[in-house]
């Protein structure tokens, strides 16, 4: 079975906004905003209510940077993610019951504490590239292999 899912990066002038996972899938490691699709609700709507429940930001203009497919050994569901970048957003961003939001520079971002992909296709991003890949991980924290492309 596959799972779509939203991805929202929250950017400001030399900055990034990520949440601390408190429980759920990815617990214990900074993410960008996101989530399922639900019924009946399109990719972006998805992605702003994703967002606004995590972080209580209102974002403006998303704009759909890239598609990244996630295949893991130890689960039977793909993950088909849509990653958005945010640089208009309203609100200022507060802890929820399942992340904690916190400014890094661009220059110091946790990746040892992040999803092991985030290395790939971040420095894409954050360059204002489109991409489109597909990681294949051995367990959470493994990745097997994977491939990457602009678009």
């Amino acid at each position: 079975m596959t799972q779509i899912l939203t991805l929202c990066v929250v950017t400001r002038p030399g900055e990034i906004l990520l949440g601390y996972k408190k429980r759920g899938f990815g617990a214990g490691r900074w993410n960008g905003f996101g989530g399922h699709v639900e019924a009946k609700e399109t990719i972006t709507d998805a992605a702003l209510r994703e967002l606004r429940e995590e972080s209580d930001l209102v974002g403006h203009a998303l704009d759909h940077r890239g598609v990244i497919e996630f295949e893991f050994d130890d689960d039977t569901d793909d993950l088909v993610v849509h990653i958005f970048s945010v640089d208009q957003f309203s609100g200022e961003p507060i802890e929820t019951d399942e992340m904690r939001p916190m400014w890094f520079s661009t220059e110091q971002i946790p990746f040892s504490e992040m999803w092991a992909d985030d290395q790939h296709w971040l420095p894409l991003f954050l360059a204002g590239k489109r991409f489109i890949g597909k990681f294949h991980f051995k367990d959470h924290d493994t990745i097997k292999h994977h491939r990457l492309k602009e678009v």
